[in-house]
Formats: C-alpha cells, sequence, structure tokens
C-alpha cells in the first residue's frame, strides 16, 4: 500500500483545479506526463467533462458524479427566459442544460428576488464609506458559568468594600484576597493582558480557574476601556481609538508570547528519539505516579499508564476509544 502511495498514487494527494480527482483518471493522468506541457494542460480542460472525469468508481461506469451549475450561467439562464422572454426550450438547447433544471433556475431565481424585494429575509447590509457598520448582533454575549448556578448568601461586614472580583472568588470557593492585594486586583487590572492573572483552586480532577468578573471573561473586553475613553474624552475620536488599536496589538503580541513559551515549556518535558534508517521517531515523557497523580482511587485524570487491578470504563456507555489526535 505504501508503496502504491508513494508511486502511482502520489498524484492523488493534491486536488487538480479544474477538474476531479478520481482514481479513474490515474492511468490518463500518467500517460499524459509524457506529453508536453501546453497538450498536457488543453487535454486537461477537454477531459474534465468526459465519462472517465465524472466516474469516481472505476468499475461502476452507470455511477457517474453530475456537476453543479455556476452563479453566472444561472444568472444567464434567467435572463435568458425572464428578461428576454426566449422560450425555455430554446433555452435548453442553447446552454445545454435540461428543461427541467432550467425552469427549477427560473423558479428558484425569482423566489430569491422577491425574497428581497419583500425584505422578507432581513439583512444586515453593509456599512457605506465612512459611515459606521450598522450592528448585526451582540459580540459580547456571556453565558451563564456552572459555578453561578447555587445562590450563596456570604456575610461580609459593612465596613468591607465586597467587589466583583470577591464575588467570583466565593462562587470559586477560594479565599478571600490578602489585604495588600485587594487594591491592585480589580476589574480594570483583570481585563489590561499585561496584570491579568489566571489562578486555580481545588486538587486533582477538582481543579478549576477561579471565577472572574465578567468584564473580564466576556470575548472582547477591550472595548470597556474603548467605552471608557469615550465617556472622559468624548471629543478625542482619533485618540481614543489610537488607544484601542494599541491595546489590541499589544495583546496580540502577549498572546503570541504565550503560546511561544507554553510550547517551548511542553519541548524541555519531552525528549525524541529517532534511530537510524527508520521513518518513526519515539517521543518520551517523564511520569510520576504518587497519591496526587493517581487519586484515592487509581483514576486520577494525571496519570499515566494503565492502572492495574482496577476495572477499567471501557465498555461503559459514552467513553472514547478511538485516538482522538494523532501527532506526525
Amino acid at each position: 500500500m505504501f508503496d502504491w502511495l508513494n508511486g502511482p498514487g502520489a498524484d492523488l494527494k493534491h486536488h487538480t483545479p479544474g477538474s476531479t480527482n478520481y482514481v479513474t483518471q490515474l492511468k490518463n493522468r500518467r500517460a499524459g506526463d509524457e506529453a508536453s506541457e501546453s497538450s498536457r494542460r488543453d487535454s486537461a480542460e477537454q477531459d474534465s467533462h468526459s465519462p472517465a472525469a465524472r466516474q469516481p468508481f472505476p468499475l461502476n461506469p452507470l455511477f457517474v458524479s453530475e456537476p453543479i451549475l455556476g452563479e453566472e450561467l444561472c444568472k444567464e439562464i434567467y435572463k435568458r427566459v425572464v428578461i428576454q422572454k426566449k422560450s425555455v426550450r430554446s433555452v435548453s438547447v442553447e446552454l445545454r442544460v435540461d428543461m427541467r433544471r432550467v425552469g427549477a433556475v427560473v423558479r428558484l431565481m425569482e423566489l430569491e428576488r422577491r425574497m428581497e424585494k419583500e425584505e422578507m429575509v432581513p439583512t444586515t447590509p453593509l456599512g457605506e464609506k465612512g459611515e459606521p457598520q450598522p450592528v448585526h448582533e451582540s459580540i459580547n454575549d456571556l453565558p451563564v458559568h456552572r459555578l453561578t448556578d447555587p445562590q450563596i448568601f456570604y456575610p461580609v461586614s459593612e465596613s468591607r468594600q465586597f467587589t466583583r472580583v470577591d464575588a467570583g472568588r466565593v462562587f470559586s470557593a477560594a479565599p478571600a484576597l490578602e489585604r495588600g492585594e485587594e487594591a491592585t486586583v480589580n476589574v480594570e487590572s483583570l481585563i489590561a493582558p499585561e496584570t491579568r492573572r489566571f489562578e486555580k483552586v481545588g486538587k486533582g480532577a477538582e481543579e478549576h480557574q477561579v471565577l472572574l468578573p465578567a468584564d473580564a471573561r466576556i470575548p472582547h473586553p477591550q472595548l470597556i476601556a474603548l467605552e471608557r475613553d469615550k465617556i472622559r474624552n468624548s471629543s478625542e475620536r482619533r485618540e481614543n481609538m489610537d488607544r484601542y488599536h494599541e491595546r489590541l496589538k499589544r495583546a496580540d503580541e502577549l498572546e503570541q508570547e504565550r503560546k511561544v513559551l507554553a510550547k517551548a515549556k511542553a519541548e524541555r518535558k519531552l525528549t525524541r528519539i529517532q534511530p537510524e534508517d527508520s521513518r518513526f521517531e519515539f517521543r518520551f515523557r517523564d511520569v510520576v505516579v504518587s497519591k496526587e497523580t493517581t487519586g484515592s482511587d487509581g483514576r486520577g485524570h494525571s496519570a499515566p499508564g494503565h492502572r492495574y487491578g482496577v476495572p477499567t470504563y471501557d465498555r461503559k456507555k459514552g467513553q472514547v476509544k478511538i485516538p482522538r489526535k494523532v501527532e506526525v
């Protein structure tokens, strides 16, 4: 199989523009290698509509794949039938399209134009040059977090300032902030990518991230800073947008740095060994088998290998028993 994939089957790895990529055409393609480049291009254009080009299964010549009509051809059919008042029969002969398909194209395009004229389907237009883009949908929706489902009555003294940061820590069952951190850890510091912090609580499979306030969990937290700039400096529109784009650029740079550091950290924990004259590469990662990794029942989510002596869940309903990822 690998000899065929590296030999004749190598032509099927990539799609040939303008034609299908069926096994039936493999013999014709390899025979065309002896011809010149121009003759091969002409033959490819001629063979794109041949029966062999539309036959996916080599041993079943009765099964052929039908091409679809292009957008320009559909518009031309509608133009000749509706605007030029030509008969369906003549249009079918001129454009080599079945009369039933011609009628279907005319009906569908007429229905589309009628729906657009009656504004039956609401559409969001593109904003004119210099005009703001109309709002299509909300882009900062926040789903309900599972940690906020229960109602919690948390007593707080009247002299203490209880913020949304503290509420997220209560929902996450995290300890309260230290007295020195209350002034520095706030909503503004959690929105900024430079000072944003990620903290986890819990042990083993119950470990989860501390719930951040809604302003820091929305998809576009930079818009909050933009709105605050507009309120403070309503007349400085250009400066506000410049600061907004600068924040976006800085956030993207920090995200790229984080990805590079995470990849380098994962590579340091991985040992790669590739034997000579071998196409395989072995990857080894150091593991630790302890109570913290395996857990009290031997089924810790970070435990390495099989847990001997413990029944597996292979036959349990809903268990994934196939590889989810292949590293090549």
